[in-house]
C-alpha cells in the first residue's frame, strides 16, 4: 500500500472523527455566505414576550453568537439592565470552542452585578448584570439564556436580529404571547411576509422569524438603521406603571397618561412666587418675561438625573425643586412651567427624543420613544422653546440636541406631535477673517477672527462653558491644522440671543508654514478651513445618502508676504454648484499681499444612491482646491557698476 493511500485513508478517518465530535454550533456549519463581511454570526435567537396582564409580562431570550475575530468580541459581552420594573429571574451562559464543544457554563450568581447609574444621576435604581468569558482563541461561541419579569407593560422589547453592522444571522425569531382579547400593536421594517399566528391554551401566539441574513456594511451617509435591516417594533394598547394606567393606541391617549403623572405638581412656594413677580411684574413683553424667568431657572437650579421607580416618568413637584435647587429634565421643565403659569403665560410639557443623531421617532406608531423633556411656550405670533437642563443656552434656542424633530406636547387634553425649530443655511454659519504675515523663514503669524452661529456654535459653546481655559487651549492645540504652531492668545465672546453666536479670536504663530526652495516660495492660501475626509467611489452603492444639517462657511484671508516676490503660479478660480452644495474659491496677488476667498455651502436632504459618485467628485474637487498652493518667485536684483 502506497504512503499516499495510507495518508488519504488516515485523513478520511480523522475527518470523520472530527465531524463526529462537532457540536451543534461548530463554525464549520456556518454557510460561507454568512461569513462574508462578518465579525460575528448570530447562530440562533429565540425571544419570547408573554403578556400576563396590563401590569405584568415575562420576557425570555436565548441567543447564540459565534465570534469570528477580535473585532467581534463585543458581541460576546453580556449586559442586562434591571430596575424596579424589570427583575432578572435567571441567567445561564455557555462557552463553546470552534468545533462546538462546551468549555464552560455559568449561572446567575456568576454574573457581575454593578450599578447602572450615570455620573450625573443622584438617585437611580438602574443596575446591570454583566458577564464576559474573555475568550481570545478565535473563533468561539457564546450562548446566553435569560428570563426577566416585567412589572410594567409600558415598554415592549423590539426585534432587531441585526442590531449593528458586520453581524450575519442564521436564525432569529420573536414571539409575542397575549390573551386573545388583548390588543398589542406592531410595525415592521424590511420584513417579508406576515407573522405566523397560533394558539397556546387560551392565548394567541404571534411569531416573526428570519434566517440567512448576510452581514451589512454601513455605507457613508447611509439612512437610519431601521431602513437597512429587518426590524419590528411593538407597543401596548392598555398598560400600567405602578398604580397608573394608560392607553397608547394614539398620541392623544398617551399624552393623557403623561399629563396625569404631572398634574397638580406645579404649585410654587410663596417665597418663589414673590421672586417671580419681582422679576416680571414691571415687564409687559411676554418674551422678555420668559427670558427673565429662564435666566432665573439657570442661575438657581442645576440638572441632576433622578430615575427611581415612577420617578423616571413623574416629575418631582415645583416645591421640591425650589427647596433643593436641583432636578432632572422633568422636574426642571415642570418648575419652569410653574413659574410661567404664575405670571399667566401658558406652556406645554414636551416629550422628545434628544441627541445630536437620535432625532427620529416613528410618528405613525404611538409608543414610548422619548428620553427627554423640554418646554414649549406658544405665543400669539411665535413659539419659544426652552431647554431647561442647560445653564448656558439662551432663551428660545434648542441646538442640535433637540432641534428639527417631533416633540409630543402634553396638556389636559392629551398629547399631539409638533416639530421643533429647524436651523438652516442662514443660521448655521462660520464666517472667518484672517490677517496673516509671512516672514522670510516661512513662519506665518496669524490673527483669525471667526463668528460661529446657529448649530455651528454648539460645539464651541459646550467647549468654553464646560472646560477650563487651559483645557480649551489643549483642545485647540490638538485641533488646529498646522504642522508646528503656538497659540499666543485666544478669546471667546458669546452672543446670547435667540440665534446665538460665538466670536473667536486666535493669535497663532505657525512655523514652517510656507516652503522656501531656492528663490521660490510655496504657500497654501487656505490657512484654516480645509475640507476633511474624502469618501471613496462606489459603483455598487446600495443606500440613499442622508444629510441632516445645512451650513455655510466663508473665509476671507489676507496674507502679507515678504517683499520682492512675484507670482509664478496662481491657482485658477474654482466654482462648483451641485445638488449637494456649492463651492467657490479664488486667490490673487496684489503687491506683497495675497488675497484668498473661499465659501462652501452644504445642503441637507435625501439623495438617491445612484448620485453617490457625484458627491465623491464634489468632495474631490473641494479637497484639491482647498490644498492648492501659490508659487511665488524672488525677483533678481540687478547689480550696478
Amino acid at each position: 500500500m502506497s504512503k499516499w493511500l495510507i495518508f488519504f485513508i488516515g485523513s478520511f478517518f480523522l475527518s470523520l472523527s472530527a465531524s463526529a465530535g462537532e457540536g451543534e454550533y461548530a463554525v464549520s456549519k456556518i454557510a460561507p455566505a454568512l461569513l462574508k463581511n462578518a465579525n460575528a454570526v448570530l447562530r440562533l435567537e429565540e425571544q419570547r414576550f408573554e403578556f400576563i396582564n396590563p401590569g405584568k409580562a415575562v420576557y425570555k431570550n436565548r441567543y447564540v453568537i459565534t465570534v469570528l475575530n477580535e473585532n467581534g468580541d463585543h458581541w460576546a459581552e453580556f449586559w442586562e439592565y434591571y430596575d424596579k420594573f424589570q427583575k432578572i429571574e435567571s441567567i445561564e451562559g455557555i462557552l463553546y470552542d470552534a468545533v462546538g464543544i462546551q468549555l464552560k457554563k455559568i449561572k446567575t450568581k456568576d454574573a457581575e452585578d454593578v450599578s447602572g447609574v450615570a455620573d450625573f444621576s443622584l438617585i437611580d435604581d438602574n443596575r446591570v448584570k454583566r458577564h464576559n468569558f474573555y475568550r481570545r482563541v478565535y473563533p468561539y461561541t457564546v450562548e446566553y439564556i435569560t428570563e426577566i419579569e416585567y412589572s410594567s407593560t409600558l415598554f415592549f422589547p423590539k426585534w432587531v436580529p441585526q442590531s449593528r453592522e458586520m453581524l450575519s444571522v442564521e436564525k432569529s425569531s420573536m414571539c409575542i404571547v397575549a390573551p386573545a382579547n388583548y390588543l398589542f400593536r406592531h410595525k415592521a421594517y424590511n420584513y417579508n411576509g406576515t407573522p405566523v399566528k397560533t394558539t397556546e391554551k387560551d392565548k394567541m401566539v404571534t411569531i416573526w422569524s428570519a434566517k440567512e441574513l448576510p452581514a451589512i456594511i454601513r455605507e457613508p451617509y447611509s439612512p437610519l438603521w431601521h431602513e437597512l435591516t429587518t426590524m419590528v417594533i411593538f407597543g401596548p394598547a392598555n398598560f400600567e406603571v405602578e398604580d397608573y394606567k394608560g392607553n397608547m393606541t394614539n398620541w392623544t391617549e398617551f399624552g393623557k397618561f403623561v399629563y396625569e403623572l404631572k398634574k397638580g405638581r406645579d404649585v410654587l412656594p410663596d417665597n418663589i412666587k414673590q421672586q417671580v413677580h419681582q422679576l416680571t411684574d414691571g415687564v409687559s413683553d411676554a418674551k422678555n418675561k420668559i427670558a427673565l424667568l429662564y435666566e432665573y431657572l439657570q442661575k438657581n437650579t442645576r440638572y441632576i438625573s433622578i430615575q427611581l421607580g415612577i420617578g423616571g416618568w413623574r416629575p418631582f413637584d415645583a416645591k421640591f425643586v425650589a427647596a433643593k435647587s436641583y432636578g432632572d429634565c422633568k422636574a426642571l421643565t415642570n418648575y419652569m412651567f410653574s413659574m410661567l403659569k404664575e405670571v399667566g403665560i401658558p406652556s406645554s410639557y414636551a416629550l422628545i427624543r434628544a441627541g445630536a443623531n437620535a432625532g427620529y421617532i416613528t410618528d405613525d406608531f404611538p409608543s414610548q420613544q422619548f428620553n427627554h423633556v423640554i418646554l414649549c411656550v406658544p405665543l400669539a405670533k411665535d413659539t419659544v422653546w426652552l431647554e431647561c437642563t442647560s445653564p448656558t443656552l439662551p432663551s428660545g434656542y434648542l441646538g442640535e440636541f433637540t432641534c428639527n424633530r417631533y416633540a409630543l406636547l402634553v396638556d389636559e387634553n392629551g398629547g399631539h406631535l409638533v416639530r421643533t425649530p429647524v436651523y438652516g443655511l442662514k443660521e448655521n454659519q462660520q464666517q472667518r477673517k484672517i490677517k496673516a504675515t509671512l516672514d522670510n523663514a516661512g513662519t506665518l503669524t496669524v490673527n483669525a477672527v471667526t463668528r460661529y452661529s446657529g448649530l455651528q456654535h454648539d460645539d464651541i459653546h459646550g467647549l468654553i462653558n464646560n472646560l477650563s481655559k487651559d483645557k480649551v487651549k489643549e483642545h485647540l492645540q490638538e485641533q488646529l491644522d498646522f504642522a508646528t504652531y503656538d497659540i499666543r492668545n485666544f478669546e471667546y465672546k458669546e452672543e446670547r440671543t435667540l440665534l446665538p453666536a460665538i466670536n473667536e479670536t486666535l493669535d497663532i504663530t505657525a512655523s514652517n508654514y510656507a516652503t522656501i526652495t531656492g528663490k521660490r516660495l510655496f504657500i497654501v492660501p487656505n490657512v484654516m478651513t480645509k475640507s476633511i475626509g474624502k469618501p471613496a467611489p462606489d459603483d455598487e452603492r446600495k443606500y440613499d445618502l442622508i444629510f441632516n444639517i445645512d451650513y455655510k462657511d466663508v473665509d476671507s484671508v489676507e496674507i502679507t508676504v515678504p517683499e520682492g516676490y512675484t507670482a509664478e503660479l496662481i491657482p485658477q478660480d474654482v466654482s462648483v454648484t451641485t445638488k449637494f452644495g456649492k463651492y467657490n474659491c479664488s486667490v490673487k496677488l496684489s503687491g506683497n499681499k495675497l488675497f484668498y476667498y473661499r465659501s462652501i455651502e452644504r445642503y441637507a436632504g435625501r439623495y438617491p444612491a445612484k448620485e453617490y459618485n457625484e458627491l465623491v467628485k464634489f468632495y474631490e474637487t473641494t479637497n484639491k482646491a482647498d490644498r492648492n498652493r501659490v508659487v511665488l518667485v524672488k525677483e533678481e536684483v540687478k547689480k550696478g557698476f
